[in-house]
């Protein structure tokens, strides 16, 4: 068991004064198997005329909040700590085929949904080529994955820089660069390609790595990678593509969907503001016990 304390800070300085806001956030984290969250709280400056906290389709928390007087600057602070205890899956060889994943997938009420294209991770001939490469005929599902994951490691280059939040999985392929968020969503549509369900996630990555460990790619900010479904008795195993990494307790989950347009962390309406500059600033830390 790891124990975190999590700090995300997101503020938007404007040129001029916004005269309305409104602003959707997920930005508090969810519990999970393996993962229990002991508190969390949201600060918000200015203080919002309203503020309503809900939970929406895929279970995530999410709050919305409205402005009405004027403001040059807008401020989210999430405080959390959270408990992760991930447990490790099967060994590779006692998972199902990927086949029979596939066809129990998309039957599947719960997972259906996951099997499906979404905007920014639809599968095309050449994504589905370059995903047949792991999952030869009569494969196990976490044989092909873990072959996947580290392919799309060594294959594509981290680039910050050269990619944004409507980045699609045809045009990562065609590239082989981005940030975390375009290895989720050409790794999703890798999966998509085959009938498998998979999910985009959202969430934070230590920002220290353990002794003796390099740091990983998309520390210091928030992070995203994926969550394959192996079946009803495995469940939900995820896919850390940015750091080849099995994920287990170095992870924090924030939320989940079918990609980034489902969870986006921060996104809103304002009337007014003109040119804004945003900063972003991320710590997740062991509580040392």
């Amino acid at each position: 068991m790891t124990l975190y304390r999590l700090h995300h800070t997101t503020s938007y300085d404007y040129a001029d004064p916004v005269v309305l806001g409104t602003h959707f956030l997920h930005l508090l984290p969810r519990e999970r198997p393996g993962q229990i969250v002991r508190e969390a709280q949201l600060a918000i400056a200015p203080d919002p005329d309203s503020r309503r906290d809900e939970i929406d389709h895929f279970g995530n928390h999410t709050t919305t909040v409205s402005l009405t007087g004027a403001h040059k600057e807008f401020r989210v602070s999430l405080s959390a700590t959270v408990e992760v205890t991930q447990p490790a899956p099967p060994a590779p060889e006692r998972t199902l085929r990927w086949e029979a994943i596939a066809a129990h997938g998309i039957t599947d009420p719960g997972v259906a949904e996951f099997c499906l294209p979404s905007t920014l991770a639809t599968p095309n001939n050449e994504i589905a080529d370059y995903a047949a490469l792991s999952f030869l005929p009569g494969r196990s599902t976490l044989a092909a994955l873990l072959e996947l994951n580290q392919r799309i490691w060594t294959e594509m280059t981290y680039r910050p820089g050269v990619t944004n939040t409507c980045t699609t999985a045809a045009h990562v392929l065609t590239t082989r660069a981005g940030v975390c968020q375009d290895y989720a969503h050409f790794m999703l549509a890798c999966l998509r390609a085959l009938g498998l369900p998979g999910r985009y996630v959202s969430g934070y990555l230590r920002t220290s790595p353990p002794p003796g460990e390099h740091k990983r790619r998309g520390a210091d900010q928030s992070h995203a990678w994926i969550s394959a479904w192996l079946g009803p008795e495995t469940g939900w195993v995820d896919f850390d593509p940015t750091n080849n990494l099995l994920v287990r307790d170095e992870h924090v989950t924030l939320a989940w969907g079918r990609d980034f347009n489902d969870v986006s962390p921060l996104r809103g309406i304002i009337l007014g503001g003109g040119r804004h500059f945003l900063r972003v600033n991320v710590d997740l830390d062991p509580v040392l016990t």
